[in-house]
């Protein structure tokens, strides 16, 4: 549980974090291994984004990890996160061995687990290198953002929603086939996107990590639904995320314009299965994600 004045720190944090994503990051340590970050802020006042708990556990795994980078976390959501009050990451020092280190973080919230996640850090090792080259796609300039498209349709929201549909949003997101959210058509599941975010320049690699985390769960659920000419707006589907896995490559400096190819290459049983790869402009792929999530019919109301 939380009291009053633990959520009136979470609501005053959330000044700064709708614009500035670092500090929605930066931790707070308050006793070993135990962390507490802002449940507000970010995609949406509604309930937490999920990229927002992966990051920030990552980035409360990262307090406990020094001189080596993070290659792989994996990730299990749990319960729905309340943007009201703050989340408690409690990191369990897995291992610490001569190459690489392992961090297991458990997201708490009213005392109940919210997302478990386990993460590997390693040196910096040389070997052999080959990666499968970047699709051959529009750039981003010329693209409509993100923002733009919203504004454009803010007139088909209900009003008691329009505030959040078009505020501000720390990830400048381009989208090269964008679908119209209140009637969309079946589309193929391949999809494309170029994001990236000023407030990252000039910060750690660690950070990096910790911000494209957050940005890469951004759309890929979307990718199952393209198909079935779903959306969370038209209605009719219940959606959340389920797992979410994650792999860095390269270094990421994610102020600078990176491509996200995604795809969902199954859907059955309730879920949606999705795949993506994050590549810097100049063309070298910095990460993969896979991720499942929950789409379930949802019958009108008699």
């Amino acid at each position: 549980s939380c009291d009053g004045r633990a959520v009136q720190w979470a609501r005053d944090a959330m000044t700064d974090t709708v614009e500035d994503l670092v500090a929605l990051m930066d931790v707070e340590q308050l006793e070993l291994d135990l962390f507490r970050g802002t449940g507000s802020g970010g995609e949406t006042s509604v309930r937490i984004f999920g990229g927002h708990v992966v990051a920030q556990a990552l980035s409360a795994a990262y307090r406990t990890v020094k001189n080596r980078l993070c290659h792989s976390l994996h990730a299990y959501f749990i319960r729905p996160g309340d943007p009201s009050i703050p989340v408690v990451y409690s990191v369990d020092r897995a291992r610490d061995g001569g190459s690489f280190t392992t961090r297991r973080v458990i997201a708490l919230q009213h005392g109940k687990q919210i997302l478990n996640l386990s993460a590997s850090f390693q040196i910096t090792e040389a070997g052999w290198q080959h990666h499968h080259p970047m699709p051959q796609v529009t750039g981003p300039e010329g693209l409509d953002e993100r923002r733009t498209l919203r504004q454009q349709n803010v007139d088909r929201i209900p009003e008691q929603y329009r505030k959040d549909y078009v505020r501000p949003r720390p990830i400048e997101i381009r989208e090269l086939a964008p679908i119209d959210h209140f009637n969309p058509q079946p589309a193929p599941d391949l999809n494309h996107l170029w994001f990236r975010m000023h407030h990252a320049a000039g910060q750690s690699p660690q950070m990096q990590h910790c911000l494209l985390a957050y940005a890469s769960d951004m759309n890929l659920l979307g990718s199952s639904l393209r198909p079935h000419g779903l959306t969370w707006f038209k209605g009719g589907v219940m959606t959340a995320s389920l797992d979410h896995a994650m792999w860095f490559h390269a270094p990421v400096q994610f102020d600078q314009w990176h491509l996200y190819t995604m795809d969902s290459p199954f859907t059955g049983g309730g879920r949606g299965f999705n795949r993506g790869a994050i590549y810097s402009q100049e063309g070298r792929l910095v990460a993969s994600v896979a991720q499942e999530g929950l789409m379930r019919p949802v019958r009108a109301p008699h």
